[in-house]
């Protein structure tokens, strides 16, 4: 009989993992490396990612508890294993630690941050006998961290968790932004100056930081963002997950009926994908990997639940068509640095919010193509812009027979039924939404978006060896090469996908392959005509 593990959902203190018997993937190689080889250093990665439970580990190694990283047994009799840290040449000297954590909800204005930050300086404050109050921000945090290193002769730790929380949560807001920004450098900005009192650093977020503003005055840190050493310092790793977690996977394939190796593929087309450097190695999502063993379903979790409300506005404020605009765009390096408060520029925002990752890194032009990472975030991130046009319109009827349409298409290779409904939902989308896209790629990318909502196995702008299709329908039963194009005719559309050979490419797939050209019109605002094409 299996032994039942636990499973940390939600749970973000190091200790309390250990001491009450959950998993934990060792990331103390990692740490040990980090701590052993640099002193300040800034880490992005996507929420709900791991950034907290790490900032939990590091002042665990910093308040020399060694304990918790040795070989016990819990009270309840679980089994936990020695970790990597424990094993090495680690001094486990007892540091003072200063940290802030800036992830909470609850921090949803200017001036309960500054209460919180108050009251964080004040907790410290008052173990080592200081009244900092009324003097400052700035000159509180240099009297702290001195204060702390010399009553205790050892260096000072500081930890930032989540710094950029606020500034998320007030996207598009110029003003509130520069008030943020203030606050943080009263609060940071001295510690480049501190460095004699400091043993080490570590600030995490989502954006980076070198064009915020935010750390200008801390221009040392170490930006381990997309270090190639660094990459499986959050998340789970192939590796982890096949041996470390391979128990796990194993009783869930049992729970579910299916073998090892299909619950593996399903995992990883669900959670993996993840690339942080340029080596590309996959990276599952954490959050979604621990709530799947736990309750025993592959189903879509982090999504819902790291999707701040500000971003959801965020998107709203583009065009909701943008989605084949997003999958597979093409960035230059100093793109993953842009500030991360412009509606105009939506990839960093995705980027590092993990609703996009590296695909592919051309070193000849030094460009990143960026992609979903798997189908977890593609369905979501589409079924989030599909709600927000379909919402728009009020029309709950048009989109329950959209969706019947797509399934039955899915069983019957029925696409005459399916276009239909297609031409019956575009009838009900507002004008507003059109009438500043008039053209061909809004109708291309509605469609792209729609089918990515039902969960399609679909692509747009596959490329061929004359060209790029407008979207490729993957099916059971057939390939559907299809072809958009405006105040134009269907037999045109066609008369393109033969000549480019968008379909040659498919032929020895072993399905069926079927041209599709479908024509809209600007007067009539939908399809007018469509042919399709066997072979």
């Amino acid at each position: 009989m299996a032994i039942k593990r636990k499973y940390p959902v939600g749970i973000q203190s190091f200790e309390s993992i250990r001491m009450d018997g959950y998993v934990y993937i060792d990331k103390t190689p990692l740490i040990y490396k980090m701590i052993t080889e640099g002193k300040p250093y800034f880490l992005s990665r996507p929420r709900r990612f791991g950034k907290s439970l790490l900032v939990s580990t590091l002042a665990a190694v910093f308040e020399g508890r060694r304990e918790l990283f040795e070989a016990f047994t819990t009270e309840q009799g679980i089994e936990q294993p020695q970790l990597y840290i424990a094993t090495t040449d680690w001094k486990w000297e007892k540091h003072p630690v200063i940290r802030f954590d800036f992830s909470a909800n609850n921090l949803s204005s200017i001036e309960k941050m500054d209460e919180y930050i108050d009251n964080t300086l004040a907790d410290y404050e008052r173990q080592y006998g200081l009244t900092g109050s009324g003097s400052g921000t700035s000159p509180r945090m240099v009297n702290l961290v001195r204060t702390a290193h010399e009553q205790t002769e050892h260096k000072v730790v500081v930890l930032c968790d989540e710094y950029d929380n606020m500034m998320l949560h007030n996207l598009g807001d110029s003003q509130a932004q520069a008030v943020i920004r203030d606050r943080f450098q009263d609060v940071f900005g001295p510690l480049k100056s501190l460095d004699e009192h400091l043993q080490f650093v570590f600030i995490t977020g989502i954006s980076k930081f070198s064009q915020m503003g935010i750390f200008s005055k801390l221009n040392n840190l170490e930006n381990i963002s997309m270090q190639t050493a660094y990459e499986g310092l959050c998340g789970i790793t192939e590796e982890e997950l096949t041996t470390q977690l391979r128990p796990d996977i194993e009783m869930l394939a049992e729970k579910r009926g299916k073998t090892y190796e299909e619950t593996l593929a399903e995992l990883k087309r669900m959670y993996d994908g993840y690339h942080f450097s340029r080596r590309m190695t996959d990276i599952y999502n954490p959050f979604s990997m621990v709530y799947a063993l736990k309750s025993g379903e592959i189903d879509k979790y982090w999504f819902d639940s790291a999707t701040p409300g500000a971003l959801i506005a965020m998107l709203r404020e583009m065009p909701p068509i943008g989605i084949s605009d997003v999958d597979g765009a093409m960035c230059e390096s100093g793109d993953f640095n842009k500030a991360f408060d412009s509606y105009n520029a939506p990839l960093p925002v995705l980027y590092q919010s993990g609703y996009l990752t590296i695909k592919r890194y051309d070193e000849d032009i030094d460009m990143y193509t960026l992609g979903f990472p798997n189908e977890e975030v593609r369905k979501g991130f589409a079924g989030s812009l599909y709600s927000h046009v379909t919402n728009a319109t009020g029309n709950d009827r048009e989109r329950s027979a959209l969706m019947k349409a797509y399934k039955m298409f899915y069983r019957n290779d029925d696409l005459s039924a399916f276009i239909e409904a297609i031409k019956t939902f575009y009838a009900s989308v507002p004008y507003q939404w059109e009438k500043d896209n008039k053209n061909e790629h809004y109708y291309h990318a509605l469609l792209y978006t729609l089918l990515m909502a039902f969960g399609a196995d679909v692509h747009a702008e596959e490329p061929s060896a004359k060209g790029c299709s407008d979207l490729t329908l993957k099916m059971p039963k057939g390939i559907y090469v299809m072809e958009i194009k405006y105040n134009d005719t269907a037999e045109a559309a066609l008369d393109q996908i033969g000549r480019k050979g968008y379909a040659d490419k498919y032929a020895l797939d072993g399905r069926p392959v079927t041209k599709v050209g479908i024509a809209f019109s600007s007067e009539e605002r939908n399809i007018t005509d469509w042919r399709s094409v066997e072979g």
